[in-house]
């Protein structure tokens, strides 16, 4: 009696799949001769926050220089402090739950990017780029981690080696 329910069990367990198997492939197409085109299409920018690189933001940041070449040193230390502090929110190369670094300086001014590094919660407040990067990125405000001019000026630097 065992034996014979175990052999009822196998069966049914056979059939099931076999079932499975004769459904899925009803769900497959089969063309024959022809030949699909793929085409990749690029997705575009949808971004609402405006390209202002004469916007210098809102804190103590009112004049930066870059020169001519990228001090490596304070780049390298920029790479750094951006690991210990702002990748849970930012990745270098993609959008995350933040914007991305790379070309920030095709779209903000550097004085821009440090205020925003040093002064989140006001920028957030008042500054309409500030704003409309909140509103792109789900309002997820930028914690102020009270990040000093210094550090802030090693990230801007190492922003630059970006590509």
């Amino acid at each position: 009696m065992k034996l014979s329910s175990t052999y009822i069990c196998i069966i049914c367990l056979l059939l099931s799949i076999s079932c499975a198997k004769e459904k899925k492939s009803e769900k497959e197409s089969i063309t024959i001769g022809t030949k699909k085109k793929e085409k990749t299409v690029k997705p575009k920018e949808t971004s609402s926050v405006p390209i202002m690189l004469d916007n210098k933001g809102i804190g103590p940041i009112k004049s930066i220089t870059f020169d001519n070449n990228i001090d490596q040193n304070l780049a390298t230390r920029g790479e750094q402090l951006f690991k210990s502090k702002c990748v849970a929110c930012h990745k270098a190369n993609k959008k995350f739950i933040g914007p991305p670094m790379v070309g920030i300086y095709q779209k903000r001014s550097p004085e821009w990017v440090m205020n925003i590094i040093m002064n989140p919660d006001e920028m957030l407040k008042k500054d309409p780029v500030a704003k409309a990067l909140l509103k792109e990125y789900n309002n997820t405000i930028m914690l102020n981690q009270n990040i000093p001019e210094e550090e802030a000026r090693a990230m801007a630097e190492w922003f630059r080696t970006l590509k």
